[in-house]
């Protein structure tokens, strides 16, 4: 960065900061913002906006969507029972979509019960948008429909959360995760891609060789992606049997993840080890037990490794789809979703479970198309979630309100109440200018 573009970052975040200020006593407002706090400085990834969501404090929150082509970013809200949409154009709220479950709490602890909260995973093509709920149910909606635009909510036959999931480029096949079923599996759906009406059916439902997910052990499979390329999802696995051999899940688990290959043009009900000939089946990883999976540049899959599924792991993998070769990065882990903008020809992770030195430090992570750590970016502590659109350059980023105010699973940080200017919980938009770096190939890959 040049001295005269780091004198106007410096003037940048100084009038952002007094605006913050400014906004503070107004909850309602869309706050011009530069972060908590311990942000580093200068950042090239800059907060530009809190974006307020209407109704209940943000206590809890799944999954975000960009859809670029429609310049809208779409959230899975539990705490308002729906999905909310802000315009990527002017970065204002829209609306909710509802009828799903919303928040159910666990009545023991008081926490949230996430395996039976909704909405959850959420995807987009044109005008159908794919959210999961908490009742086992895939909801189908059309976002062109100003009444009743839930056209379909199909069952996948479980008792928990339809959870993350992925379209192929049409928009003619979806997979979604029941994750949180024992043993947990996966629904091929055959969607809608273009059609102005909906009819979307289950093609087959997918499970795990129990020798590689045993039952009865509490495991899970978590966030798909689609690669356009060799044409398969790629489904992120946190724990797998076998994985160093010797391994074991309790008390504590020492076994790392895996990544389930599916090619949806010829699916099977039981996926097995990963089979070369086919391109298909579990591939083993190394020191890591993965949420999240984008696809990068050069068919390249950043893994949201957390220690949350392999306590003591202090990295995120990089894994190459076709010759599952692997790079590590280091300087960051604990994400949940992971996403690749291929607008600024980066990677963003939501790194809520990332902690410094033994304490929580939840951040953003910001990654490189060459898998390096590029910054942290402190955020509030539930912020697993980040979409970003890569037409515009813009992440989003969710904030949850503080745990003073909405109890179990709220903020016990005070990032979030710095970054939205209030104590509701807020949805974060940050901007990296691509002129503002040497970086010159951020097209598509």
């Amino acid at each position: 960065m040049t001295s005269s573009k780091r004198l106007l970052a410096y003037f940048y975040g100084t009038v952002a900061t007094s605006l913050l200020a400014a906004f503070a006593s107004s909850p309602a407002a869309a706050a011009p913002c530069q972060g908590p706090p311990g942000t580093p400085a200068p950042t090239q990834t800059k907060c530009l906006t809190a974006v307020q969501i209407p109704g209940h404090p943000l206590r809890s929150f799944d999954i975000s969507w960009v859809n670029p082509d429609r310049a809208e970013y779409y959230l899975g809200d539990r705490s308002n029972a729906g999905i909310d949409i802000i315009s990527t154009n002017n970065l204002k709220f829209q609306r909710t979509i509802g009828g799903f479950v919303g928040i159910v709490l666990n009545p023991k602890t008081g926490a949230v019960d996430n395996n039976h909260s909704g909405p959850d995973g959420v995807t987009s093509h044109g005008r159908w948008l794919y959210a999961g709920d908490g009742n086992s149910t895939l909801k189908v909606i059309d976002l062109n429909a100003a009444v009743n635009p839930i056209q379909q909510s199909i069952s996948t036959g479980g008792t928990t959360r339809v959870d993350e999931m992925a379209l192929t480029t049409d928009g003619r096949l979806l997979i979604a995760a029941n994750n949180a079923e024992d043993p947990p599996f996966a629904t091929l759906f055959a969607a809608n891609g273009d059609d102005p009406k909906s009819h979307v059916t289950i093609i087959t439902k997918i499970t795990v060789d129990p020798a590689i997910i045993p039952p009865n052990n509490g495991l899970s499979i978590e966030q798909p992606a689609w690669d356009p390329k060799t044409k398969r999802f790629y489904t992120s696995i946190p724990t797998i049997a076998n994985n160093p051999p010797g391994c074991v899940f309790s008390p504590v688990n020492t076994c790392s993840g895996g990544l389930l290959v599916t090619d949806p043009a010829h699916p099977v009900a039981v996926e097995g080890a990963f089979n070369p000939a086919t391109n298909t089946g579990v591939i083993k990883l190394t020191a890591c037990g993965p949420n999240g999976a984008t696809v990068g540049p050069h068919d390249n899959l950043l893994l949201g490794c957390t220690p949350n599924n392999l306590p003591g792991s202090t990295t995120t993998l990089v894994i190459n789809a076709r010759t599952h070769n692997t790079a590590v990065v280091t300087g960051i882990t604990g994400s949940d979703e992971v996403w690749f903008n291929k607008g600024d020809d980066r990677y963003y992770l939501g790194a809520s479970a990332f902690r410094t030195n033994g304490a929580p430090t939840p951040v953003l992570g910001v990654v490189d198309g060459t898998s390096v750590l590029i910054e942290t970016i402190p955020v509030s502590s539930g912020s697993h979630s980040v979409a970003a659109d890569s037409k515009r350059n813009l992440i989003f980023s969710p904030q949850v309100a503080p745990a003073a105010v909405v109890g179990v699973g709220g903020d016990t940080t005070t990032n979030g109440a710095a970054i939205c200017g209030s104590n509701n919980g807020c949805v974060a938009v940050f901007k990296h200018d691509v002129d503002d770096d040497d970086d010159e190939d951020h097209g598509d890959h």
